[in-house]
């Protein structure tokens, strides 16, 4: 409990010190910035509250759209690793197409995808999911392959067949790797439907509230939309961690 309370505390304390920097002034010193130019928190709470209703009602078609293209990526994602690993023939190089997806720039797909779809809703879900694939992808194979010779050895010696040891074996094995990739995936996404939103024809969302907001030199309503996407990143990473740690209270990392 000591130790839970400690690494807490450490991160907790660290971001009232920065924040306490930035509200004093200090940040704008040393990067040479007018307050216009980086409003200080007390300025964007303030204008968060006040606009409140607004946020939360753009930060749902952000979050919405960056969830269903994780989980859908993530889902193609596994899928490509349990071919590439029941098919290993040809598993390497389908593991190199979807990192070469994965390679192509987020400013450079999303004005592709606005072009094949007819809704920035339909054009964000594209993004998020190619983007969320590769990590699946590679974090899933990696742990559907990488297994303890003698755990393999014991199966075969059984005459367990290849759906018996993807069942048995390789599945329980992947799910640390597994959750390795949501969690790289929660931030990917958001990031993903933000900068999908530059390019999309709607007009809502984060990532179109900040670019209208910044474009009108209202910053501060800009920062409070960064922070409210920080909030929720932070908020759906922290829930990953505790279904993380329900999951999988036998691997030793949980211990």
């Amino acid at each position: 409990m000591r130790s839970n309370v400690k690494n807490l505390l450490w991160p907790l304390g660290f971001g009232i010190v920065l924040i306490l920097i930035w509200q004093f002034g200090f940040i704008h010193k040393i990067l040479d910035l007018k307050p216009f130019q980086l409003p200080v928190p007390t300025e964007i709470a303030s204008t968060l509250a006040a606009n409140l209703p607004k946020a939360l009602k753009d930060c749902g078609v952000t979050i919405s759209g960056a969830l269903i293209g994780m989980i859908i990526g993530s889902l193609i994602g596994f899928m490509i690793a349990a071919m590439a690993t029941f098919f290993p023939k040809w598993g390497y190089g389908g593991m190199i197409v979807v990192t070469a997806l994965n390679a192509v720039p987020i400013v450079a797909l999303s004005p592709i995808m606005n072009l094949w779809f007819s809704t920035g809703m339909e054009q964000k879900i594209g993004v998020v999911t190619i983007v969320c694939m590769a990590a699946m992808a590679i974090n899933a194979y990696s742990g559907l392959n990488h297994l303890n010779p003698y755990s393999i050895d014991l199966m075969h010696s059984v005459a367990a067949n290849k759906w018996t040891i993807f069942r048995k074996l390789r599945l329980p094995n992947s799910l640390p790797h597994i959750f390795t990739a949501v969690k790289i995936n929660i931030a990917s996404s958001i990031i993903a439907a933000i900068i999908s939103e530059y390019f999309a024809s709607s007009t809502s969302g984060l990532g179109f509230g900040i670019k209208d907001n910044l474009r009108k030199a209202e910053m501060a309503m800009g920062w409070s939309y960064i922070v409210v996407a920080s909030l929720v990143g932070v908020t759906l990473y922290c829930i990953i961690l505790l279904v993380e740690r329900d999951a999988l209270k036998w691997h030793a990392s949980q211990k």
